[in-house]
């Protein structure tokens, strides 16, 4: 099992938006030097708590500051731009990174964001528009033929060449034929997770579900691959989820419910799904009520708290209950205080992991 980060990031309202970029920044060259393997940034335009609106920028920058750890947008939400300009900024941060680039694809999921960009979500035109975008992306990076490329959505017009003057649609990305994609997925037969196994692409699980909903996930990650006769591999699947190491296991669970995990719980997540419908998202039994989401229900049921064998002996179990995986992803929070945090990564990294270092996918 390898390990990695996600991170959407999370600040509250009112927080120095340039602080919040060095530190985010500070976070991976930090996970750089610990050695995790990959990191993910989340795209959002509206959402103050989720304040990064160009992964492509932010990770451009973060190339330049870290070594090894691959970095990737969580996601590009697709139906908010051209797919002219997504085809020509991926690949060219791709080529800013040498590979060291995964490229997440979205249909996003932030009321906020929904409303600016005209979607209904429940009528799926959002989705509709990404799976095109992203159809339309890899037929430019593959063939981009002169022409018309017109639709509900989009209309733009690839030029004939002409080389006498240097034109043509030229710009593919550094790895071939595109960087790995991967898809994120939150229900139990996820539309977005099926499309993986179709396509072989990444399978993201979220962070909010509890470990009885993930065994789903695989289930739609192989039934989309059953249509193509794709070939599918646990090794592939990225799972997320909150974590806090301590030397202590009290230490980090009183951490857990009196700090950061705390307050993103109860000022963020928890207004956010009530507000959307979505709270049962944390349930393990749908039966339970909504007043019984509370953030002792998630440390038990969805985080990952504890000292380095209590963390390790949750993260087996885990990986028994759906089967196996490939990668762990720890999420982004401020890590504050910053000492406790950066201790937390670092047991998670050199004392959690070797003790799993038996795990397969």
């Amino acid at each position: 099992m390898k390990l990695g980060y996600f991170t959407m990031p999370l600040h509250p309202p009112g927080s120095n938006i340039t602080q919040t970029m060095d530190d985010d920044l500070d976070q991976l060259v930090f996970l750089d030097q610990l050695g995790y393997r990959e990191a993910w940034i989340g795209e959002h335009f509206t959402a103050q708590w989720e304040n990064i609106p160009a992964p492509d920028l932010f990770i451009a920058k973060a190339i330049a500051m870290t070594e090894n750890i691959i970095l990737g947008t969580g996601v590009t939400c697709m139906p908010n731009h051209n797919p002219f300009m997504i085809a020509h900024r991926i690949a060219l941060l791709d080529h800013l990174a040498h590979g060291r680039f995964q490229w997440g694809i979205g249909s996003g999921g932030f009321p906020g964001d929904f409303e600016v960009f005209g979607f209904d979500p429940s009528k799926g035109h959002h989705r509709n528009m990404s799976r095109e975008a992203v159809e339309l992306i890899l037929q430019l990076w593959e063939d981009p033929k002169p022409g018309r490329y017109k639709s509900d959505y989009w209309d733009f017009t690839i030029p004939e060449p002409d080389d006498q003057i240097g034109l043509r649609f030229h710009l593919s990305p550094y790895q071939k034929p595109h960087p790995p994609i991967a898809v994120a997925g939150v229900s139990p037969k996820s539309e977005t997770l099926t499309m993986a196994g179709e396509r072989g692409w990444i399978p993201m699980s979220i962070n909010l579900v509890p470990s009885n909903t993930l065994a789903g996930h695989w289930e739609a990650v192989e039934s989309g691959a059953a249509k193509t006769k794709n070939t599918v591999n646990r090794s592939d699947w990225r799972i997320a989820r909150e974590i806090f190491v301590a030397e202590d296991g009290q230490s980090a669970r009183e951490e857990a419910l009196n700090g950061i995990l705390r307050r993103d719980f109860d000022d963020y997540f928890h207004r956010l799904m009530t507000k959307t419908g979505m709270l049962g998202l944390y349930k393990r039994d749908q039966d339970m009520p909504d007043d019984g989401v509370t953030p002792e229900y998630v440390m038990e049921n969805v985080w990952i708290v504890g000292d380095p064998d209590e963390v390790a002996a949750k993260i087996r179990a885990l990986h028994e209950e759906v089967g196996g995986f490939g990668v762990l992803l720890a999420m982004g929070h401020e890590w504050s205080p910053l000492d406790k945090w950066q201790g937390s990564m670092e047991l998670l990294a050199n004392e959690v992991m070797p003790k799993i270092a038996d795990l397969k996918y």
